[in-house]
């Protein structure tokens, strides 16, 4: 049971940078960032495939914390 969990804390890790790298950035440029820029109040809501790569980091992420809990808890 440990192995199983192990191997699927380590699938889950690099799922979720795989996940993270193919979200698109937020702002057009590192300036735009610590500068602030004209887009601050025009927020927009995620939609299709933007939506569903945040949906799949979320649930990727809460499942490696619970999975790590449990692992601790095992040793």
């Amino acid at each position: 049971m440990y192995n199983i969990i192990s191997n699927l804390i380590l699938f889950l890790s690099v799922f979720s940078i795989i996940v993270i790298a193919l979200q698109p950035t937020k702002t057009k440029s590192s300036s735009n960032a610590f500068m602030g820029g004209s887009e601050l109040f025009t927020q927009q809501k995620a939609r299709g495939f933007e939506a569903f790569l945040l949906k799949v980091t979320i649930v990727s992420l809460v499942l490696f914390f619970v999975l790590s809990l449990a692992l601790l808890k095992m040793h």
